[in-house]
């Protein structure tokens, strides 16, 4: 179980833990969790990113996350570095800061993707830094 902190704070003791929590434990952590196959589509969604995004986890599930849900995310900064982060096949740990534009105003945010060798998923940890809205 991951302890009751964010997970951008400590991205060596995430990575095994990432992968193996529970809908439920994932559901009562402090940052958005979006988990993505390697083509973007995407397989697990929180309540606290459903929260962020006002988006219905339920029905995001299965949508890819730049075309579908983000497009404001299909630029270089943010699609391009998730598609070179994703051809790798090592484990390994990306953050970068990024500005979501949501129709109601902008969310500034910091990202740590999450990638564990022999595992097709990776794990997009979004946690707010600023709410403009």
């Amino acid at each position: 179980m991951l302890e009751n902190k964010s997970l951008m704070s400590s991205p060596q003791q995430v990575e095994d833990q990432i992968f193996s929590i529970s809908p439920a434990e994932l559901d009562t952590y402090p940052d958005g969790v979006i988990t993505l196959d390697r083509a973007a589509t995407i397989i697990r969604y929180n309540k606290t990113e459903a929260a962020l995004a006002r988006r219905d986890g339920a029905q995001t599930i299965g949508r890819n996350f730049f075309r579908d849900v983000a497009p404001c995310a299909a630029v270089q900064e943010f699609q391009g570095r998730f598609e070179a982060f994703a051809a790798k096949t090592d484990s390994g740990v990306d953050r970068f800061d990024f500005t979501f534009l949501f129709a109601w105003g902008q969310q500034d945010v910091s990202i740590m993707m999450v990638r564990k060798a022999g595992v097709d998923e990776i794990n997009v940890i979004i946690a707010r830094r600023s709410k403009k809205a």
